[in-house]
């Protein structure tokens, strides 16, 4: 009895859940931040390839970012292809010739991880840990091919 109520709870939780995930359904063009060893080329590719996103060359037309970083470096570099609009000051009150330079990051750090953000939000939308065996083209290749069957999986984006 009490492995069936168990089972319940367990069951009740994993149909909650989804509830809570970020919502990337509304994603249809994307925009590859540059990786590490290049793999966003082999990421644009496979992405164009599949279908899953549009893949578009102009950040102002992204509905998303894909980047292998993100803290302050990725806002910074978000910040200089989407320029606000009133003046050179960022949302930190920075100015972009201020030249001021970005304390790193732990966040940038961790080799084999993709975010997909949210271009209006700035809001992580998917991610997964998928790291290169080595920086052979036919291993970002396979790298890239793993991220994408990942994202194009039923339930993984929702």
């Amino acid at each position: 009895m009490k492995s069936a109520a168990f089972l319940l709870c367990v069951i009740a939780l994993g149909m909650t859940l989804p509830a809570f995930a970020a919502d990337s359904s509304g994603v249809q063009t994307v925009y590859l931040l540059p990786m590490a060893n290049g793999l966003d080329q082999y990421l644009a590719s496979r992405l164009a390839a599949s279908g899953v996103f549009h893949v578009t060359t102009d950040p102002k037309r992204a509905d998303a970012f894909f980047t292998d970083k993100v803290g302050e470096a990725f806002e910074q570099r978000l910040a200089d292809l989407l320029p606000p609009a009133e003046g050179n000051a960022s949302k930190d009150g920075r100015s972009k010739e201020s030249g001021g330079s970005i304390p790193p990051s732990t966040f940038s750090r961790a080799k084999g991880t993709i975010f997909l953000v949210d271009a209006a939000t700035r809001s992580v939308l998917w991610s997964a840990y998928e790291p290169s065996k080595n920086t052979t083209p036919v291993e970002l290749n396979r790298t890239a091919e793993r991220i994408v069957a990942r994202l194009a999986e039923p339930g993984k984006r929702k």
